[in-house]
């Protein structure tokens, strides 16, 4: 895990508006946010185009704009992460949809050609829709699963993350997904 107090002071010191510390943070952090990527990538067929690299880098991207005036300590950035790191991947599943329904025709890549992940795209857009009804109903049971099924999370780190028992992390990940699966597979 990255040193708390050097992540923590860098958050601190792009909240306080001095961008210069996001090249510190980067270094500090990307060893950590890589092994997310790789654990959220790990649950993805073999054939996806996405890699845990592009996935760190792409999220990392949409993390700097919101690192100003957003998380002001190491557990906040992380919860932030997962969840950049799950748009980001809805993002490319819409994308490989609508290129797939031929939004793309005569500009498709071979790699897109050749990828037999078109089930999942599926899934991850309508896993998306999900959340988006879980989120209305419990914003606390929507960052459970972005933390764990996203970031790839323990039970135990997700609950250090929120700051929340251990316990009550495990009800809401079992409620979550109990929520969820009824919600994907009803018509």
């Amino acid at each position: 895990m990255a040193d708390l107090s050097r992540t923590t002071l860098l958050l601190r010191r792009l909240e306080a508006g001095e961008t210069a510390a996001t090249e510190e943070l980067l270094p500090l952090v990307y060893d950590e946010l890589r092994r997310l990527a790789e654990r959220q990538m790990g649950r993805e067929s073999p054939g996806h185009t996405l890699q845990p690299t592009a996935l760190v880098h792409e999220a990392w991207l949409r993390l700097v704009g919101e690192l100003g005036a957003g998380p002001s300590d190491r557990r906040q950035f992380f919860g932030l992460a997962s969840h950049v790191m799950r748009n980001v991947l809805v993002d490319h599943a819409r994308a490989r949809r609508a290129a797939k329904r031929g939004g793309a025709r005569g500009r498709e890549s071979l790699d897109h050609a050749v990828v037999v992940y078109e089930d999942k795209v599926h899934d991850l857009v309508e896993l998306d829709a999900a959340l988006a009804k879980l989120a209305e109903m419990d914003e606390q049971l929507l960052r459970i699963v972005e933390l764990r099924f996203f970031g790839g999370l323990t039970n135990r780190e997700a609950a250090e993350v929120m700051d929340i028992p251990l316990r009550t992390l495990e009800r809401g990940w079992s409620t979550a997904r109990a929520w969820l699966r009824g919600s994907m597979t009803s018509p």
